[in-house]
C-alpha cells in the first residue's frame, strides 16, 4: 500500500491527540458534575473542583488512563477524517477550512500541545508559500503596489474566493497590483498575529524592491490583526510602517462582535448555580482568538492577567488608526433601511454597523475615519463583503484615488 501524504498522516496524527483531549474534558466535565450533584450543598455556589476520591474518583482517574493507552484504536476513525481532509489532493480547499475551523476554535490549545494541526504565519499564493523572487518580480511589474490581503476568523487566504470572485486576483487584473495572501492560526491572541504579521512584513521587505508600497486589504478579524500589527511595527522600529500607504477593512469588529459579548454573558450566568456550573467548561471551549473579538483586543495588556472567561467591561487599551495611513472602512447590515435593530444590534449578522466603522460612545475608543471613507452596503451578510460587486467597486475607487 502507498504510504499517505505527509500532511495527510500529520492531520491524523494532530487529530488522534486532539480527539484524547477531547475525550479527557468531556470525562472531566462528567466528574465534576459528580461531584456538584453528590454535594447537596444547597443551589447557589461555585462547583467543588477537588477530584473525587475513593471508587468514584479511581473510576474516573481509570478512564483517563485507559484513554491515553487505547489513543492507537483510534485510527480507524481517523482515516475517515483523512479522507474528508482529502488524501488525494492534500491542499482542496475542504481539507484548508476544516483545518481553519479547527484553528480557529482550538488554535490556541493546539500550539500549547504541539499539536501538528496547528497552522503557521506565512505569506501564501494560490494556497502554497510564497516564492520571494517569484513575488519580487510580480512587484517590479506592479510599479510597487504590493496588496497584501488577510482574512478572518476561522478562515483561510483560499476563503478570498467566494463565488468567483476574488478582491486580490480583481485588484490585481484592473490596478495593477501583485496580491500576496496572509495564512494564520486565528485562534491564539489578536495581538500575538498582530506581532507576528509585524515581524512577517519586516522580514518580506527586507527582501523586496526599495520602492514597494503596501496596501493591506483585511476581513473581519484580519483587520484587528492588522492594527495590531502597525501597532508592534510602531513598538519595534519596523521599516514596513513607512512603507504602508493604505488599509482597507471589510466588517472589522473595532468595538467587539454581539456574539461573543453574548457568549461570555451566557458562560457567567451558568457558572454562578453550583449544579449547571460544570456545564460552562463547554462554553469555554472557545479560543484566544474568539475570546479577544469580544471588545476588539489588540495588544496583550488587554488580555494578561485576566481570566478571559470571567465577566468583566470593556478594559481595551486605546490604539488610534496608524499615522500617515489612508484608512477606509467597509460595513455591511441585512437591514434594508435605517434602524436601530438592524444596523446597532444585528449588522451583517456578525459585526454591528458602528463597530465595523469605529464609531464608539467613548471619544477615547472612536476610531477616526473620515466620512468619505465610510461606506455601509445594505442587504448583505458578513461574507458577502468578500465577493458583493458593489463593495469590490467601492474598495476599487478608494484605491484608484490613493496618490503612488
Amino acid at each position: 500500500m502507498p504510504d499517505k501524504p505527509k500532511n495527510i498522516s500529520t492531520d491524523l496524527r494532530g487529530a488522534k491527540s486532539l480527539t484524547i483531549d477531547a475525550i479527557n474534558g468531556v470525562n472531566g466535565i462528567v466528574e465534576s458534575m459528580h461531584q456538584t450533584i453528590g454535594g447537596f450543598a444547597g443551589l447557589l455556589g461555585r462547583a467543588d473542583k477537588k477530584p473525587r476520591k475513593g471508587i468514584s474518583g479511581h473510576v474516573y482517574k481509570s478512564i483517563n488512563m485507559v484513554t491515553e493507552l487505547v489513543g492507537g484504536g483510534l485510527d480507524t476513525l481517523l482515516l475517515q477524517l483523512g479522507k474528508a481532509l482529502g488524501e488525494k489532493d492534500a491542499s482542496t480547499s475542504k481539507r484548508e477550512a476544516v483545518l481553519s475551523a479547527i484553528n480557529g476554535v482550538l488554535g490556541d490549545h493546539l500550539v500549547a500541545t504541539k499539536n501538528p494541526l496547528q497552522i503557521p504565519m506565512q505569506f501564501r499564493q494560490n494556497g502554497k508559500p510564497v516564492n520571494q523572487q517569484t513575488l519580487n518580480q510580480a512587484i517590479e511589474q506592479a510599479d510597487g503596489r504590493l496588496l497584501v490581503l488577510v482574512h478572518g476568523s476561522c478562515m483561510n487566504d483560499l476563503q478570498w474566493n467566494r463565488k468567483e470572485h476574488d478582491h486580490g486576483q480583481a485588484l490585481a487584473d484592473e490596478l495593477g497590483f501583485a496580491p500576496v495572501y496572509l495564512h494564520y492560526n486565528t485562534g491564539l491572541h489578536i495581538s500575538e498575529n498582530g506581532s507576528k504579521l509585524a515581524l512577517l512584513l519586516e522580514d518580506l521587505l527586507s527582501n523586496a524592491p526599495d520602492n514597494t508600497r503596501i496596501t493591506l486589504l483585511a476581513h473581519s478579524m484580519g483587520g484587528l490583526v492588522s492594527r495590531s500589527a502597525c501597532y508592534y511595527a510602531g513598538q519595534s522600529d519596523c521599516s514596513w510602517l513607512e512603507q504602508l500607504d493604505t488599509i482597507v477593512f471589510l466588517g472589522t469588529p473595532h468595538h467587539g462582535a454581539p456574539l461573543e459579548k453574548g457568549g461570555n454573558l451566557v458562560n457567567h450566568i451558568v457558572e454562578i448555580n453550583r449544579y449547571s456550573a460544570p456545564f460552562s467548561r463547554l462554553l469555554q471551549i472557545r479560543s484566544s482568538g474568539i475570546t479577544d473579538l469580544r471588545y476588539g483586543n489588540l495588544v496583550e495588556h488587554d488580555w494578561e492577567e485576566r481570566n478571559r472567561f470571567k465577566l468583566h467591561g470593556d478594559q481595551r487599551t486605546p490604539i488610534p488608526l496608524p499615522e500617515g495611513v489612508a484608512c477606509f472602512a467597509i460595513a455591511a447590515t441585512k437591514s434594508e433601511a435605517p434602524g436601530k435593530l438592524g444596523d446597532e444590534l444585528i449588522g451583517d449578522g456578525l459585526v454591528t454597523v458602528p463597530s465595523a466603522l469605529g464609531q464608539h460612545k467613548n471619544t477615547v475608543l472612536e476610531l477616526e475615519f473620515p466620512k468619505s471613507h465610510q461606506w455601509l452596503g445594505r442587504q448583505m451578510n458578513h461574507w458577502d463583503l468578500l465577493n458583493h460587486a458593489d463593495v469590490y467597486s467601492q474598495i476599487k475607487q478608494w484605491l484608484e484615488a490613493v496618490p503612488d
